[in-house]
């Protein structure tokens, strides 16, 4: 019988297991697709903390960001400390762009008009300024999610990890109100505790224990751009409008412009947002709108092909902040979901936080602003640690 059951091998529930691991403790991995099969394969790796707000989301990103650079030195998933820039198209922008970055009390630098070009060689001309975020930095998600799974349970002293896909969870064992493992379509498993990462489908693992947690899905669009030969954006790239974006609770159609290169070639364009349940039809006006959007940031993008298009689905909540820890409602459940568009750049703390919380630890950070019963009506009770074993 294993400690832990984790529902979920996209990068999430690969750093849960991975510090779960780590802390010592026995640890399956349960997916009914292939590691980073869903929301994580449709990212594009960004680790950020310069589009959040001052909060508790922030803090989760700053420590976040520490921990990627801890975990870099495993090698293998593309770790890119290469900064991000937030430009203004007027000097109004700018100073909401400057006012928030002093409120945020992390390191960056404002950049005047005449300086952006130091930062991006190939912007284009006309913004009023920017900051400059040089914690910012990229992964390649589905190779970092497949990594921490594999190190997870290496080392002495550590725990065991195991990975089994093509396995659907269809429900929970429970002792009384305790859930002790899961239902699956090959058989039960028993466990210590379970920890829900399903990503976008967290509320339906959820309500399977018959508790409630409001993730909605939210569609979004990336181009990529044939290899280029020399590095045309050096940097993460994007206007001030993504920040309104990603902090917006409209469920219509939002785009901003988002560029960066890879270490491979291509270019990245995004972001669009919308919340149009699981459809995956392929919007052309919004492609369009992108690159339109992309060659207002960076001209020379005009002259290069398109070579693919793909959508993801963010796991989208109310109040834009993830679901972390021990669920009061179904103890022994504990959640590690609901992340929308900041899934890959929060999973290392969101992970760290879990292995804490399972061996009964200190968290390095207050739980509370992302507790599971938070959108009940009625919020009461407390979590427990769960027992290993």
């Amino acid at each position: 019988m294993p400690d832990v059951v984790v529902i979920g091998a996209g990068v999430v529930g690969a750093a849960c297991a991975h510090y779960a691991a780590r802390a010592g403790l026995d640890v399956v991995v349960l997916d009914r697709g292939p590691v980073a099969g869903g929301t994580t394969g449709a990212g594009e790796g960004n680790v950020l903390v310069s589009d959040k707000e001052p909060g508790p989301e922030l803090d989760l990103a700053v420590l976040s960001a520490g921990l990627w650079r801890e975990l870099a030195g495993l090698g293998g998933f593309e770790y890119e400390p290469k900064g991000g820039l937030v430009v203004a198209e007027d000097d109004e922008v700018l100073a909401a762009l400057t006012a928030l970055a002093a409120g945020q009390g992390v390191e960056h630098t404002v950049v005047d008009a005449g300086r952006l070009t130091d930062y991006e060689p190939h912007l284009a001309p006309g913004f009023a300024g920017g900051v400059f975020y040089p914690q910012d930095a990229q992964v390649q998600p589905m190779l970092a999610a497949a990594t921490l799974l594999r190190e997870g349970g290496r080392g002495a002293g550590r725990g065991t990890l195991s990975l089994r896909t093509g396995v659907t969870v269809t429900g929970f064992l429970r002792d009384g109100e305790r859930v002790t493992g899961v239902r699956t379509d090959r058989g039960d498993i028993p466990a210590g505790a379970v920890v829900n990462a399903a990503g976008t489908w967290g509320g339906e693992v959820a309500a399977l224990a018959g508790v409630h947690l409001p993730i909605l899905p939210r569609r979004g669009f990336i181009l990529v751009t044939e290899p280029l030969d020399e590095p045309l954006v050096l940097h993460k790239v994007y206007t001030a409008a993504y920040v309104t974006n990603v902090a917006s609770d409209s469920a219509g159609l939002e785009t901003s412009a988002v560029v960066e290169g890879t270490p491979s070639g291509p270019v990245l364009i995004g972001a669009s947002r919308e919340r149009v349940g699981f459809d995956r039809t392929v919007s052309i006006p919004v492609l369009e709108r992108l690159a339109r959007q992309a060659v207002e940031l960076f001209p020379a993008l005009a002259a290069r092909r398109v070579i693919r298009a793909y959508c993801g689905f963010r796991p989208y909540c109310p109040d834009h902040l993830p679901v972390i820890g021990e669920d009061p409602r179904a103890p022994g459940l504990y959640h590690a979901c609901g992340h929308e568009g900041a899934g890959i750049g929060l999973a290392p703390a969101t992970g760290h936080l879990i292995a804490q919380a399972l061996t009964g630890a200190r968290p390095g950070l207050d739980l509370d602003p992302f507790r599971p019963d938070r959108f009940d009506p009625d919020r009461s009770g407390t979590g427990t640690p769960a027992k290993e074993g």
